[in-house]
Formats: C-alpha cells, sequence, structure tokens
C-alpha cells in the first residue's frame, strides 16, 4: 500500500471530520475521501481496468480519481486539459490506455469519437468513462503506477512510468522539508495533471493530514496552457486562505506584477514554491520586497518531480535549494547534473530502468550544500570569441524587465548574441530599448543583447513555441525567426563596414 493511501486511512479513522478536499462546490472530509476513493477502487477492478488515462479540471473527483487508482492497481496516465487533440491521442495510443476517465466538456475531447460515455458512480456524475481498444501488449516497464506526459521540446508528449513508491519518497521529502511552516492549507493552482501539483500539491498535504483546495482553472484564472489573470487568484487564495501553493515563473511574474501594481498582498500565504523554469534572482527579490514567502525548488518529471528546494529554514537567493532528503546529486566533469534516488521506472515502450539520471541541466552545489542550475547543456551555445553562454540566464535577466514577456536568446558562432522579445502588454518600442539596455547592465559583456527584433506572436504550446512547463521551444523559435535574425547581423556588419 502507498504512502499516501496509509496517510489518508489513518487520518480517516483518528479524525474523520477533518476536511481533505474543498473546491467551490464540495467539502470531503478524509473519511468520505477515504470512502470514495474505495468506492471507485471497486469499480475500476469489477471493470478489470488495467490503464486508464484520465482528462479533467482540478476539483475532488480528480483526486478520488487518483487515489482509487492506486488502490486498485491501476495504472494511471494523467492528462491535462489544455492538451491538444493530437497529444492527448498520441497519449491514449502510446500508453495503450484501455479506458478513458474524463470531463466530456474538455474542448480538446469534443472530436473524439468517444462511442458511449457512461457516468461514474463513485464520482456521482462529475467524470465518465468509456472503453478504448488498447493494445494487448503492454509497453510500460514492470511496476509503473502512473505515466507523466509532457510535451517537453518536441510536439509529441514523452510518457514517463514513475514507481508509486518513488512518488511517496517525494512526498514524504518534501513534507518533512516544509514541516516547520506548519502548512494547513494548500491552495492547488497548477493542473493536477501537472506532476509536480500531483506530488507537492496532494500527496505531501495529505501525508501531513492538510486541506487541500482544488478550484477549477476558471476560478484560479488560468487560461489554457499559459493565460493567467493575477486578480482572480489573489481573490482565490482569499476565499481558500491559503497556507501554501506552487508557481511556475511566469506566474509568479504576472502576481508581482500584479501586487506591485497596488493589489493587496494575501495575508495567509507563509510559503510560495515556485519552480519548472530558471526563476531570476531579481524577481525573487523583487517578491520579498512585496512579503511575498516565495522558496524556489528544482525538478524533473523523471525523477518524481521535485529534487532540490529552498525552505524557510534554508533559503539562499540564485540557488534551487539544497536536495531533499530523498535524492543524491553528483556532478560530472563537464558540470552535468546527476540524480538518483527516485529516478523513472523508464519511457513508455523502454524496459530500462536506469539507477541515476543525468538530467541533462548543468550546475554546480556550494559548500553548504545549495544546488545551482545555471542552464540546458544541450542549449549551451559558443560565440565566435569562444565563450559559452546559457541562453536561460539571459532570458531570465531580459524577463525581469517589466516592458519583456518573453524572450529567447541566440549566438551560436557569432560575434554577439541577439534576441527575438515578446513586449508585455503596452509596451513601446523605447521601454523595449530600456529594457534591454537595463538587463545588458546586470550582465557580463560575452553574455549582453546586441541587436533585437520583436516577434509576431508570444510563444505558447499552441503555436509549438513553449512547452507547457513554460520553456522556450529553440528549435522552433529559431526555424520561424531565423531569416530575421541572419538580418539583424548583416545590417549591424553593413553598418559597422
Amino acid at each position: 500500500m502507498s504512502s499516501t493511501i496509509e496517510a489518508v486511512q489513518q487520518f480517516s479513522a483518528r479524525t474523520p471530520l477533518r476536511i481533505a478536499v474543498r473546491s467551490a462546490t464540495e467539502c470531503l472530509t478524509y473519511r468520505e475521501l477515504d470512502t470514495r476513493a474505495r468506492q471507485l477502487a471497486h469499480e475500476l477492478e469489477a471493470r478489470e481496468i488495467g490503464v486508464a488515462a484520465l482528462v479533467a479540471d482540478n476539483g475532488p473527483a480528480w483526486l478520488i480519481a487518483d487515489l482509487a487508482a492506486q488502490l486498485a492497481g491501476t495504472v494511471l496516465v494523467p492528462l491535462p486539459p489544455f492538451f491538444t487533440r493530437e497529444q492527448i491521442a498520441h497519449a491514449l495510443r502510446d500508453s495503450a490506455a484501455d479506458t478513458l476517465l474524463a470531463d466530456p466538456r474538455v474542448p480538446a475531447l469534443r472530436d473524439f469519437d468517444l462511442g458511449t460515455l457512461e457516468p461514474v458512480v463513485a464520482l456521482r456524475g462529475e467524470l465518465a468513462w468509456c472503453r478504448l481498444r488498447g493494445s494487448s501488449v503492454s509497453p510500460l516497464p514492470a511496476g509503473t503506477a502512473k505515466i507523466s506526459y509532457t510535451s517537453g521540446t518536441t510536439g509529441k508528449p514523452k510518457g514517463v512510468c514513475l514507481r508509486q513508491a518513488s512518488m511517496d519518497a517525494v512526498a514524504e521529502s518534501l513534507r518533512l522539508a516544509v514541516a516547520d511552516a506548519r502548512i494547513a492549507r494548500h491552495l492547488c493552482v497548477l493542473p493536477l495533471a501537472t506532476l509536480l501539483e500531483n506530488i507537492a500539491g496532494v500527496y505531501a498535504p495529505l501525508m501531513n493530514g492538510a486541506e487541500i483546495a482544488v478550484p477549477s482553472a476558471r476560478e484560479t484564472g488560468l487560461t489554457g496552457a499559459s493565460g493567467f489573470d493575477p486578480a482572480l487568484l489573489l481573490r482565490c487564495i482569499e476565499t481558500y486562505r491559503a497556507e501554501s501553493m506552487i508557481l511556475v515563473p511566469q506566474l509568479l511574474a504576472a502576481l508581482v506584477d500584479a501586487l506591485e501594481r497596488g493589489a493587496q498582498r494575501p495575508s495567509s500565504l507563509d510559503l510560495v514554491a515556485v519552480g519548472g523554469a530558471r526563476v531570476s534572482p531579481a524577481l525573487l527579490a523583487r517578491a520579498d520586497r512585496l512579503g511575498l514567502p516565495v522558496y524556489e525548488g528544482y525538478g524533473l518529471t523523471e525523477c518524481a518531480s521535485v529534487v532540490a528546494l529552498n525552505t524557510p529554514g534554508a533559503r539562499r537567493i540564485g540557488s534551487v535549494g539544497r536536495p531533499l532528503p530523498h535524492a543524491q546529486i553528483t556532478i560530472d566533469a563537464h558540470g552535468e547534473i546527476h540524480v538518483a534516488g527516485a529516478a523513472l521506472n523508464g519511457y513508455v515502450g523502454d524496459r530500462e530502468t536506469p539507477r541515476s539520471l543525468a538530467t541533462g541541466d548543468l550546475g554546480h552545489l556550494d559548500d553548504d550544500g545549495f544546488l545551482y542550475v545555471s542552464g540546458r547543456r544541450k542549449n549551451m551555445f559558443i560565440t565566435s570569441f569562444g565563450r559559452n553562454v546559457s541562453p536561460e540566464w539571459v532570458e531570465a535577466e531580459l524577463c525581469d524587465e517589466p516592458a519583456i514577456a518573453q524572450a529567447a536568446v541566440f549566438g551560436e558562432a557569432r560575434p554577439w548574441n541577439v534576441a527575438v522579445i515578446v513586449p508585455a502588454p503596452g509596451a513601446r518600442p523605447e521601454d523595449i530599448c530600456s529594457a534591454v539596455e537595463a538587463a545588458n547592465r546586470r550582465l557580463p559583456d560575452y553574455a549582453r543583447i546586441g541587436d533585437w527584433l520583436v516577434a509576431a506572436r508570444p510563444f505558447t504550446p499552441g503555436n509549438g513555441e513553449l512547452t507547457t512547463n513554460g520553456r522556450n521551444r529553440r528549435a522552433a523559435i529559431w526555424t520561424r525567426y531565423r531569416g530575421e535574425l541572419d538580418a539583424l547581423y548583416d545590417e549591424n556588419l553593413e553598418l559597422t563596414a
């Protein structure tokens, strides 16, 4: 039995009336959560469901389905509602899912020929399910409990197979890491299908007997994969009296902007964890000035989510924190970070079980054990002067300027670096010029931006220029703007000739 299930059952027996899950329409005690998870598990077993894909907005039904799959031994395949039809179809085929458990109102499902959708009795009709033509040959490594699909840097999501014991180990590490903060109420802002929210926002709080608020995306202000209304999130924090939440850097930046413009800071928050992509120290400093308790962390889906985290008792701006108890981190001769302790069970179709994962991230550990991440090894480029530049570092400095919403930096084998910039709403060309100059003042000469162009459109998962966790798809952006970027160098050479 998983540690998460054990905790839920223990709290159900000892404090049955303690609130476990809350939404705008429903409030479940630990006993009710336990009972409904068992009921759904019986339905899963009766139907002999082996692999179930779950597509739904945040809500109590999502949590019940997750716990029920653990009880029944069903492999769960959570898919974000903002995935495109093609991404969902690929994941269903790739995982050989035999059942779809879903909210039929999810837009991406409207074009699917799903046949008969039957209401799920244990979920009181909140979700429905239908049988799929799953393959008779399982493509999954033995021991797989969950498959987490991330869009990564390519169009097709890649299925990461995870053991329940690995996910529980990460959740227990997180519970211990923030124990002194005594978090009683966590607000789930990211989609529950996001592994970070699933592990850190559901499993860890349940292990601690905390209350989890699971409002819909409409309530939290999230639209699709990248749209966000910070005013709605602030209202949500107040409504649920949230003490903790998890954000990706783009959401944190939007929230900080809103507070700097006069929005009222939530008084209930004790911990805001941020991860998924690099966070600039300047953004963290702005959050500090506002009194936001922000703590940067680091993790990967292949490591069952969080690997390192700054905490109220051990925080160092610029680092991603100390490694969590379950994780063993080493740095190889090339500066690449390797992680052991909760490595993936393999990828879909892969029978290999790695003991240690080469992350592809570059970084170092300081003398006090804090981990620093400088960028992706494969993204590093070398200028014509022989200097190595991590584009994520430069992009973080650019995006810390209010006039710049997004940026992609290039400079391989060139005498200076260039950027594709998505302006913030209302930003004028002169505002962007000032922003680039301000960022350049914080950078060494070899990392500065020599010229830039304005993007024709924002980078989004929908147009293939952004991953679902907010990272640039560099190859797609380069392909789209290569001619214009090359022209920037040609123009400058003509001026200096």
